[in-house]
């Protein structure tokens, strides 16, 4: 049983054609699956990759229309990473940010690496970091502005901000089998601790930061909903099941998800964790040059389409 980095990572948004003009046409990320939350098929649920839908390459929205803001706060996902392969492409970024008014920071260094932070125009904290490997069969996503060479490559690091750190780093360490790599100070005097899983690199990573002292995010648009981590496959997940039940967490039980299998709880200072399979992958029911084309929906929703389209927006 081994975690091999992080799957997905799930966010909130109050409109989905912004945020695909955003996700798809400023950060050239592929519209991977365009489907809805399987437990609220009234709301889209948007995912992003590379060209072939790798996994772990997925940043995924719900959308929920007149969404408040974000209140900043512990006990929440609180900036999500994206790899690039190189400095050159940090660089051909910082430019592509100025030049299309994104919010930025000055680049940095975040676990030995460049690092640049950014937010999208709901808020949602984001930064891109340097990983010069990329996982076999990985494509970087087709974009006319954006060079191949520089484009976004897949998840980076999760960082969690909490306001007592032992609690997820025993749950982290202790039940999910992550190490601890390095601790450091950030650029706003944080204590970042970065641990790592699977093979290790920058798409395995978890950063924790601890703030003892602050109230809980307000979820809202531009918060993180949950991190999922990868698994092999389901006979694995079934494994897990067992060991986070044991371990004496609530848990969702093994969840059918058509694109893949997952399992939910949530850690002590309350925030969402899945651990999903790696397959079928978004390919099972659309080829690669289809993938994002159309509203996909599983088997078991695809009785109530009529009804599903009707109540969605449409997305250009």
């Amino acid at each position: 049983m081994k975690i091999n980095g992080i799957h997905h990572v799930s966010a909130l948004t109050a409109n989905a054609q912004k945020n695909v003009d955003f996700y798809r046409q400023i950060l050239g990320l592929k519209l991977v699956k365009k489907t809805v939350n399987q437990d609220d098929p009234s709301m889209y649920h948007l995912f992003y990759g590379d060209e072939v839908a790798s996994p772990g390459t997925e940043l995924t929205f719900f959308e929920i229309p007149m969404l408040a803001r974000r209140l900043d706060g512990t006990n929440a996902i609180s900036r999500t990473g994206l790899i690039v392969t190189s400095e050159e492409a940090l660089t051909f970024w910082e430019k592509r940010f100025e030049e299309k008014g994104v919010k930025k920071e000055t680049a940095s260094l975040r676990g030995g690496r460049p690092a640049l932070k950014f937010t999208d125009p709901e808020g949602q904290q984001l930064f891109l970091t340097v990983e010069p490997s990329v996982q076999d069969g990985a494509k970087p996503p087709v974009h006319d502005e954006i060079p191949a060479d520089f484009a976004i490559r897949g998840l980076g690091p999760v960082e969690l901000t909490v306001a007592e750190a032992d609690k997820t780093i025993s749950v982290l360490t202790s039940i999910l089998g992550f190490t601890e790599k390095a601790r450091e100070q950030s650029n706003d005097g944080e204590i970042v601790t970065i641990f790592e899983s699977g093979q290790g690199g920058a798409g395995t990573e978890i950063h924790v930061i601890e703030k003892a002292e602050e109230p809980a995010e307000r979820s809202g648009r531009g918060s993180v909903h949950h991190v999922a981590f990868r698994v092999a496959d389901a006979e694995e997940l079934e494994k897990w099941h067992d060991k986070i039940a044991k371990a004496g967490f609530t848990n969702s039980g093994v969840v059918e998800r058509f694109y893949f299998k997952a399992l939910y709880f949530r850690e002590p200072n309350g925030i969402l964790f899945e651990i999903s399979t790696d397959g079928p992958g978004f390919t099972v029911d659309e080829s690669v040059d289809e993938l994002g084309d159309q509203l996909a929906l599983p088997p078991f929703l695809e009785h109530k389409r009529a009804e599903i389209e009707q109540r969605l927006v449409p997305i250009k």
